[in-house]
C-alpha cells in the first residue's frame, strides 16, 4: 500500500525504552534494501520485543533521524505507530517479534519515510540464550554508514555517493556543505551504534 509521507514533529520521533531481560534472544539482521554496497546490521533483540520497540532499536542502529512516518509488513499485513494514524495499519505496540514467529515468518518489511521510500529487509536468522548481565537489545555487527535523512531515497543516494566521489562535478561543493566534511559512507562502529541503542533503551 502506498502511503502519502508527512514528516513527524521532533517530539514525536523514538523516545527512550528500558532494556529488557530475556529468556530467549533473537538475532536479527536488517538490510538497507536498493542500496550498493550494502548497509546493514545485526541486532540481538529479546523474543518478546514489539514492533514498536523494534522501530526505536532499527532506528537507533541505521542511523536514522526518526522525523517521518514508518510501517512493517508482515506477511501482507501492516503495523504502525497508532498515533501518526496510518489507514489500515495496526498497532505495532500489540504485535510482538515471538507472535512473528509463531505465524512462521522470518522475513519481513521495516519501510521509514513515505516519500523517500527507505525499506529495510528484517531477517529473523535464530535464537540463542542470551549472555549472563548482558540487557537487550544490543547491535553486534553491521557494514557502513547509514544514507542521511531527505537525500531522495535509495536512487538519490546512489547520485550522491556519485557527485561525493567526484571532485570535479559541478555539484561537489553543494553536496560536502550539506551532508558535512565528516560524511564517510563507508564508517561503522559496532560500539558507536550499540551505545546510540543503549542511550535510547536506558542500557547499561
Amino acid at each position: 500500500m502506498l502511503h502519502g509521507d508527512t514528516p513527524i514533529p521532533r517530539e514525536a520521533a523514538p523516545m527512550a525504552k528500558t532494556a529488557a531481560k530475556t529468556e530467549t534472544v533473537l538475532r536479527l539482521k536488517v538490510t538497507l534494501r536498493g542500496v550498493r554496497p550494502p548497509v546493514w546490521r545485526r541486532l540481538l533483540v529479546p523474543r518478546d520485543m514489539t514492533l514498536g520497540d523494534l522501530h526505536v532499536a532499527i532506528q537507533a542502529a541505521m542511523g536514522w533521524g526518526g522525523g517521518h512516518l514508518h510501517v512493517f509488513d508482515i506477511a501482507g499485513r501492516e503495523y504502525g505507530d497508532p498515533e501518526h494514524g496510518i489507514e489500515d495499519a495496526e498497532n505495532e505496540n500489540r504485535m510482538t517479534l515471538k507472535s512473528v514467529l509463531a505465524s512462521r515468518v522470518t522475513r519481513f518489511t521495516y519501510l521509514y519515510d513515505f516519500g523517500d521510500n527507505w525499506e529495510h529487509q528484517v531477517a529473523i536468522e535464530g535464537a540463542q540464550p542470551p549472555l549472563d548481565g548482558q540487557s537487550y537489545p544490543t547491535c553486534v555487527a553491521g557494514k557502513r554508514n547509514c544514507p542521511p535523512d531527505d537525500c531522495g531515497g535509495p536512487w538519490g543516494y546512489q547520485d550522491m555517493l556519485a557527485v561525493l566521489a567526484d571532485p570535479t562535478h559541478p555539484e561537489h561543493a553543494e553536496q560536502v556543505e550539506w551532508l558535512g566534511e565528516d560524511f564517510d559512507p563507508e564508517e561503522f562502529s559496532t560500539a558507536s551504534v550499540d551505545a546510540i541503542i543503549a542511550a535510547h533503551f536506558r542500557r547499561p
